[in-house]
C-alpha cells in the first residue's frame, strides 16, 4: 500500500464474482477469538463499505487470493472487480489490499508490516504503526463479545478509531477524521463468507502524478504546461499500465477547458475538450506499457475545475 489517500458507484459492483460458499454475518459462525489473529482460508473474503470526502459507498469485496505470500508469511488480500482494483490503485484509499502477515493480520505501507492489529488484544494494550504515511499510537479501549475496539491518534491531532470482529476475522469497522475533525475514511464491514469463486485481481501501484487546476471566472485564460516521468516500481521492475482518474466541470458563460496528454515521441495518449457547463466526474482509463516522458498541458477559461490522478499499476490475477 502506498501513503498519502487518494463518484460513487453503484454497490453491486463489489458483487462481481460467484460467491459460493458459506456467507455470514452473524456471531453465531466460527470462534471469536481476540488471543491470535484469525487463520484464513483461500477464498475467504469480506465484503466493505468504504466513504470518504468525495466518494461515498464505494463497496469493495476482498477476498484471499494466497496464503503462502513473502515466503509463507503472508496472504495476498485481493478483489473481485478488475474495474475497483484499478480504482483502489490509483485513489489509494483501501489500506487492506495486497499482503497481510499471518502473524498480526499486518497490512503493508511502504514495503514494510505495520501492526494496525497486535495480538492478544487486550484492554489497555497500546502500541505504533504507520498508515496512510501518518504515525499513529493506538491503544485498545475495550474487548468483549467477540469484538475489540481501538482508539488511535496522530502528533498532529488526527484521529482513527477501528474495531477487530473476531467472528469474521478482520477489520469490523474503521472512521478516519483528521485534525479538524473532517472525516477522511470510514469503512464498514457488511458480510463474509467462504469459498468465493472466480477471478479475484491485484494491482501493485506507484504514485506518479496527482494535481488540481481551479480557474476563477474572471481570470485571465491560462495555458499550464507539466511533466512527468514514468520509469518502474521500486522493487518490481516496469509498471503494465498507467491509470488515470479524471474529474472536470466547467461553468457557465465563457468556461472551458482542455486537457492534453502526449508521451515522449509527442503521440497524445489523452485528450479532452470541456464547454461551457460540461462536467466529467469520475472518468477512471487506463494507458497501457508506460514508459519515459509525458507531458501534460491544460488550458483554462472562465470558471473552471480540472483534476487528474495518474498511477502506476503492475496487474495480478487468480481464479479461485
Amino acid at each position: 500500500m502506498r501513503a498519502p489517500l487518494m463518484a460513487l458507484l453503484m454497490l453491486s459492483v463489489g458483487l462481481a464474482g460467484c460467491l459460493g460458499g458459506e456467507t455470514s454475518t452473524d456471531t453465531s459462525a466460527g470462534e471469536a477469538d481476540l488471543s491470535s489473529p484469525a487463520e484464513w482460508q483461500i477464498g475467504q473474503w469480506w465484503l466493505y463499505t468504504f466513504s470518504t470526502p468525495e466518494w461515498e459507498d464505494d463497496s469493495a469485496r476482498l477476498v484471499v487470493a494466497e496464503d503462502d505470500a513473502e515466503g509463507d508469511t503472508a496472504y495476498m488480500l485481493a478483489i473481485s472487480s478488475e474495474r475497483e482494483a484499478k480504482r483502489h490503485a490509483v485513489l489509494n484509499h483501501n489500506p487492506f489490499l495486497g499482503r497481510i502477515t499471518h502473524d498480526n493480520l499486518s497490512a503493508f505501507e511502504n514495503g514494510d508490516p505495520q501492526s494496525v492489529l497486535n495480538f492478544p488484544l487486550n484492554t489497555g494494550k497500546s502500541w505504533s504503526f504507520t498508515l496512510f504515511g501518518i504515525d499513529w499510537n493506538t491503544e485498545v479501549i475495550g474487548a468483549s463479545n467477540g469484538r475489540a475496539t481501538m482508539s488511535a491518534t496522530s502528533s498532529d491531532g488526527q484521529t482513527m478509531t477501528y474495531t477487530y470482529d473476531g467472528w469474521a476475522g478482520f477489520i469490523g469497522t474503521l472512521t478516519w477524521y483528521d485534525s479538524s475533525d473532517n472525516l477522511q475514511l470510514r469503512m464498514i464491514l457488511t458480510g463474509n463468507g467462504f469459498g468465493h469463486e472466480g477471478n479475484v485481481w491485484f494491482i501493485r501501484a506507484g504514485d506518479i502524478f496527482a494535481e488540481t487546476w481551479d480557474h476563477a471566472a474572471g481570470a485571465p485564460d491560462v495555458e499550464i504546461t507539466d511533466s512527468f516521468f514514468v520509469g518502474d516500481h521500486p522493487s518490481q521492475g516496469p509498471y503494465d499500465q498507467m491509470i488515470y482518474w479524471l474529474d472536470a466541470e466547467m461553468g457557465g458563460g465563457p468556461s472551458s477547458g482542455t486537457l492534453t496528454l502526449r508521451d515522449h515521441q509527442s503521440t497524445s495518449m489523452l485528450g479532452r475538450q470541456w464547454g461551457q457547463n460540461a462536467e466529467e466526474s469520475g472518468n477512471l482509463g487506463t494507458i497501457p506499457y508506460p514508459s519515459g516522458d509525458y507531458t501534460l498541458t491544460i488550458t483554462q477559461s472562465g470558471d473552471s475545475y480540472i483534476r487528474l490522478i495518474v498511477a502506476g499499476g503492475l496487474t495480478s490475477s487468480w481464479v479461485l
